[in-house]
């Protein structure tokens, strides 16, 4: 068998005794060897084919005219590994994300058991590589969290950090409007440099900047859930916003004082019980145009 061959069928881990013998008698038995456990060690992308092929010419010597003929079939397997490891870690190194749209609720069970049930017009983002690591999660919107016990579980916001053992809780960050209620378990809300730890039935509210006093709730998860939207004097802006996302149609005021605060709650299954619940205490009005409501004081 000649040279070329046996260099083919070693690459293939496809030799016998016999031609293994025969193929550590060649004389650049040791060079090969060493360029593989180089191509093993190989990382992408660190990894670039004709600057690592110039200086790998200029050190060896040929030994004969053949020798350019095993190395091209060499240098195509590093370029099939360089693109396989880019793919490899372009991949593994994504995060997952979960995307719910106007009037969507869905539910997602994440690696460890722990499930996430998000609200409308929420995103939630993970990576599920890392995930025996490192439990954390991005959100956007509004989610409520069912944690398998294990090491700390953290929920990244644009306003804080929710950091919790095993528990279940919501998290809502919307805007100016960060909130967190912890139902079962304890919850650890960092703001601006600032911890609060939350027992059952407390909440974590910051609006517009403000933190704001809440009553003990006694309820075991989020009125959301439930297919009901609920606020405790929450400037009416918040409501409107709230509105929206759980019906698809857009909400314009008419000299309205959207910053007055607003308790009560509106139902996502009856567009007009849900607009009468927020109008008639204020005192407003509304007119309905298509996928447009205009909301002005009687």
């Amino acid at each position: 068998m000649n040279r070329e061959e046996l260099i083919k069928k070693w690459l293939d881990n496809n030799l016998s005794t016999r031609e293994l013998n025969a193929f550590k008698q060649l004389k650049d038995y040791k060079n090969l060897i060493q360029m593989n456990t180089a191509l093993k060690d190989f990382k992408s992308p660190q990894f670039f084919i004709e600057n690592n092929y110039k200086t790998l010419k200029s050190k060896l010597k040929p030994n004969d005219s053949k020798t350019n003929q095993w190395f091209k079939p060499l240098l195509r397997l590093a370029a099939i590994l360089a693109l396989g490891f880019s793919i490899y870690y372009y991949t593994t190194t994504l995060d997952a994300k979960f995307n719910t749209n106007i009037a969507q609720q869905t539910t997602i069970k994440l690696p460890d058991t722990s499930t996430v049930n998000l609200n409308a017009n929420t995103t939630l983002t993970f990576n599920e590589k890392h995930w025996s690591k490192n439990r954390e999660v991005r959100l956007y919107g509004e989610a409520f969290f069912k944690v398998a016990k294990g090491q700390k579980f953290d929920v990244i916001t644009d306003e804080g950090l929710v950091s919790v053992l095993g528990t279940q809780f919501n998290v809502k960050q919307r805007q100016s409007h960060f909130e967190v209620t912890c139902y079962e378990g304890l919850v650890a809300v960092t703001h601006n440099n600032k911890t609060v730890k939350l027992k059952p039935g407390f909440t974590f509210q910051i609006i517009d900047g403000k933190l704001l006093a809440n009553e003990k709730e006694n309820t075991a998860q989020p009125s959301w859930l439930r297919g009901e939207s609920s606020f405790k004097s929450v400037p009416l802006k918040y409501v409107i916003s709230e509105f929206e996302n759980q019906y698809n149609l857009k909400i314009t005021t008419d000299n309205v004082d959207t910053s007055r605060l607003f308790t009560g709650s509106f139902t996502h299954k009856n567009l007009e019980l849900a607009l009468q619940s927020v109008t008639k205490p204020l005192n407003l009005s509304y007119n309905k145009s298509g996928k447009s409501i205009l909301l002005k004081r009687e």
